[in-house]
């Protein structure tokens, strides 16, 4: 049988990947406000922006356009983009927007494991990962040549997506990959308008994410709400996330939850007074 070669990232204490089943569940932003608030408590933060063929986290961070610097005297090691306090990789810093990838398979995970080895990360406590849709090549190759710590999977309450996210869990579950499953987050769980924030409707059903947690014996983390003083602004627009109370109090006890499975890893400690 071949061995599978790992990538060694010694300067990374701890990798997390945010994952899902399906498209449009807000994964990548999931994925955009946990490494905010990661970075607004005081931990060193990475974000590697793993869909090779849709990458948003550009546009999340209002850096579209940006390109890496090669550092030359480090055999032309990529130097990541700095935003926030985060250190931001994606292969939307190395190719134009309009450039379609005509990638098969092995091309992805080949380019996918670049970004993680050629990038000059320097010390970081916590690496996030906006891992694409679906259980195709990339997340194969994260979860087999990269020592990921935990996945969080991000669905809606959607009957057709939470059918979707059963068969990602099932994929990091498998015994050949085995990667522990921290818990689910529940996005767009209800609508609240921000002017009567004590009010819920329910518009893609209810509980969804509560049932998916106890059918596979995890977690819910989060029941993340869509506040609609925030579907009004552009998406890229991070400050309307994080300055919003509704938005930010889900991510404080977000983190909390997070933080009983960082401190059985090491001694990462998490400020709860913090501020995202």
């Amino acid at each position: 049988m071949h061995k599978i070669e790992k990538v060694t990232l010694p300067t990374v204490k701890h990798i997390i990947a945010i994952a899902s089943g399906k498209g449009g569940v807000g994964k990548s932003t999931v994925a955009t406000n946990l490494a905010l608030a990661f970075a607004h408590s005081g931990i060193k933060t990475a974000l590697v922006d793993a869909d090779l063929f849709g990458p948003s986290i550009p546009t999340l961070f209002e850096v579209e356009g940006q390109r890496c610097i090669v550092d030359q005297t480090s055999e032309k090691v990529l130097l990541p983009i700095e935003k926030f306090g985060i250190k931001l990789m994606s292969i939307g810093f190395l190719v134009d927007a309009e450039q379609p990838l005509i990638w098969r398979g092995p091309m992805a995970s080949s380019t996918l494991l670049q970004l993680f080895n050629e990038t000059l990360w320097g010390d970081i406590d916590i690496m996030v990962v906006d891992l694409p849709p679906g259980t195709g090549d990339i997340p194969l190759t994260l979860c087999q040549q990269i020592d990921v710590n935990g996945i969080i999977i991000v669905t809606t309450p959607q009957i057709l997506a939470l059918s979707d996210v059963q068969k990602a869990i099932s994929m990091f579950n498998n015994k050949d990959l085995k990667i522990p499953v921290w818990g689910i987050i529940e996005n767009m769980a209800w609508f609240t308008p921000s002017e009567h924030p004590d009010e819920k409707y329910y518009l893609f059903g209810k509980d969804g994410g509560k049932t998916l947690a106890a059918k596979f014996n995890t977690e819910l983390l989060a029941q993340i709400p869509l506040v609609q003083m925030i579907e009004h602004t552009k998406e890229g627009s991070i400050n309307h996330y994080t300055q919003n109370k509704i938005i930010t109090d889900s991510y404080k006890q977000l983190l909390n939850k997070i933080k009983t499975h960082l401190t059985k890893l090491s001694n990462i400690t998490i400020n709860k007074e913090d501020k995202l």
